[in-house]
């Protein structure tokens, strides 16, 4: 059995007591959070009906660094940028 979570404007594939790495979500580490859920499969069946998942988040950590670098051509323009994602590693524990 697996749902399909909602999270960030972006969907997840969970099971129960797995573990995600997700955007940002709001709420300190130990809390329990809700979130939707688009559908949940269990064998053939598909349930399509409105629930929601409580989660918990284990904690907040950072993303890959990924550096940006921009140049014109023949130019002495040079710039270079990085950046981090926030990012928030949760644990499915029911989807209702």
């Amino acid at each position: 059995m697996f749902a399909v979570l909602k999270i960030g404007g972006k969907q997840y594939r969970a099971a129960r007591d797995g573990e995600l790495v997700v955007d940002r979500l709001a709420g300190d580490v130990g809390d329990s959070v809700e979130l939707p859920v688009s559908f949940v499969a269990d064998g053939d069946n598909l349930d399509l009906s409105v629930r929601t998942a409580r989660v918990e988040i284990l904690e907040h950590l950072k993303g890959q660094k990924i550096h940006i670098y921009k140049y014109r051509a023949k130019k002495t323009y040079r710039k270079k940028t990085g950046h981090r994602q926030s990012r928030t590693r949760i644990k499915v524990l029911e989807v209702g």
